[in-house]
């Protein structure tokens, strides 16, 4: 594994307790960065989607940590698989709440933080479904293209403050996520995959970090594929 300089650095990565979060969360202790994860399974639960919980865990790590210089905001749910004629109104909202409100909740939280350092890293966990849209998880689709334009809007009004916002839109990782699916929408997203095999999260977890890290200093408001050949754009 290749090493960035973390080093000094800080860092928050929600539902980091399992998963593409915790892999992400591996990588930058590997690198030397003090990890603090905000996960409702984590040893000091934080609910994400709820905006008390994270302006109390915001003004804890910073505290704690006496900065914060990186935010992976990862948190989220795959939600039911049906036509969008039959899709829940509740459930649209749940999925909505948890994949991208909470990613707007931290970003308003934690981009201050960095703002007044002048300088930070926003890395946002979108998905290839937010560009293409997957049938029968149209919730889903739209929370992650969703945060492909939160990124996109945020990248462009912190761009000349030295905190950068990417995002990255990995193909699907055989995770405790799978859980959600059904069989078929599984089958489904392997056959969109050029590369015939889903994505290892620790793959993920190599971009992410270097998007998180100083040696990404002219890349704001992009989105990264990786997605094994999947995506056209």
């Amino acid at each position: 594994m290749n090493q960035l300089d973390f080093k000094g650095r800080t860092a928050i990565v929600t539902g980091g307790a399992a998963g593409i979060g915790a892999a992400i969360a591996r990588r930058l202790e590997a690198s030397g960065a003090r990890v603090r994860i905000w996960d409702l399974g984590g040893p000091d639960p934080v609910d994400v989607a709820d905006p008390a919980s994270v302006e109390r865990a915001t003004a804890k790590a910073a505290a704690d940590l006496g900065r914060i210089d990186v935010l992976v905001n990862n948190a989220g749910i795959a939600g039911r698989n049906m036509p969008t004629v039959d899709y829940p109104v509740e459930e649209w909202e749940r999925v909505l709440r948890i994949n991208l409100t909470s990613q707007f909740l931290c970003c308003r939280a934690v981009a201050p933080h960095m703002v007044r350092a002048k300088y930070g890293r926003i890395v946002n966990i979108a998905s290839v479904a937010g560009k293409e849209g997957n049938p029968n998880a149209v919730a889903y689709s739209a929370s992650k293209a969703g945060v492909i334009s939160l990124t996109k809007s945020l990248g462009k009004e912190l761009a000349q403050t030295g905190v950068l916002v990417n995002c990255v839109t990995p193909a699907a990782a055989k995770t405790a996520i799978f859980d959600q699916m059904t069989e078929q929408h599984i089958n489904y997203m392997l056959s969109k995959i050029p590369m015939n095999r889903f994505v290892n999260v620790d793959e993920i977890a190599a971009l992410v970090c270097w998007l998180a890290s100083e040696e990404c200093s002219f890349s704001t408001g992009g989105v990264f594929d990786i997605s094994g050949g999947r995506a056209t754009y």
